[in-house]
């Protein structure tokens, strides 16, 4: 197995936006999409599994086995609005190559229900805990920014950020070649991965509430942050050891003597 998408159920969904939470610098986009799944009662209806995900399981309190996973679910509008449909999840891919076959497998899947539109989230590392984080945007096409200017999104990313590595990007970027528009929203964080940024989420959930027309309450939010801390670093500990490991085994073996043997010159 590489990549594969297990569906639970078939929604039928009208119009859908896409909404891309997953794990990065300060957890920000993972704690703000999650929030919005929870408060918002969204239902899930698929799970991706990858080969690209860390090789192992976590072990519950209650000794039963958590596979790492991404989880798709939907939330049906009322009225006039638009149906929503929400990935998050417990990892990204480890290498380049998984974080493309991830992102195609994805946005192939989000074709299959006409979604023309999208929204990524994530954190914006800058070295240092601002008061009042602001909320860094980034397009897929340019001119795009316009339809959002009201939002209370900084449109400046030219200038402050260089690359977006991930999810958060690579979805966005190769969403043009599925047809598919985007806004990228980064909330402006201390730049720890192991550390969860509540505060810079609630800037991106405040943003998103605005974009979405939806009122939820945000002051359950540390408490929902304080639920996920445990969970969180022990997957970041976790990943910690496995990648320790790999570069172990990957080391090259030494000799009677001590003395490294190298297997390959170039």
């Amino acid at each position: 197995m590489a990549t594969r998408i297990f569906e639970l159920e078939k929604p039928k969904l009208k119009n859908p936006l896409f909404i891309e939470g997953l794990p990065g610098i300060g957890h920000v986009g993972r704690i703000a999409a999650q929030f919005l799944v929870e408060e918002l009662k969204a239902k899930k209806f698929a799970e991706l599994l990858s080969s690209h995900f860390m090789h192992y399981v976590l072990l519950q309190q209650s000794s039963s086995v958590h596979v790492l996973k991404n989880e798709f679910y939907y939330v049906k509008a009322k009225g006039k609005g638009r149906d929503l449909i929400l990935l998050i999840g417990d990892s990204q891919s480890i290498d380049p190559e998984g974080h493309y076959e991830i992102a195609h497998e994805i946005l192939d899947y989000m074709r299959k229900f006409g979604v023309k539109e999208m929204i990524t989230l994530g954190g914006l590392g800058i070295g240092e805990v601002k008061e009042n984080p602001k909320v860094i945007g980034a397009v897929s096409d340019d001119g795009l920014d316009k339809k959002y200017k009201n939002f209370s999104i900084d449109f400046d990313a030219g200038s402050k950020v260089g690359t977006i590595i991930g999810a958060s990007g690579l979805l966005l970027g190769l969403g043009k070649v599925y047809g598919m528009k985007g806004v990228c929203l980064l909330g402006e964080t201390s730049g720890y991965p192991i550390l969860p940024d509540p505060r810079a989420a609630e800037v991106v959930l405040k943003v998103l509430m605005k974009m979405l027309n939806v009122k939820l309450d945000i002051r359950k939010l540390d408490k929902k942050v304080k639920e996920m801390e445990e969970f969180i670093k022990k997957i970041e500990e976790m990943q910690r050891k496995a990648i320790g490991q790999m570069m172990q085994q990957q080391m090259p073996p030494r000799g009677k003597e001590g003395k490294e043997e190298l297997s390959y010159i170039g």
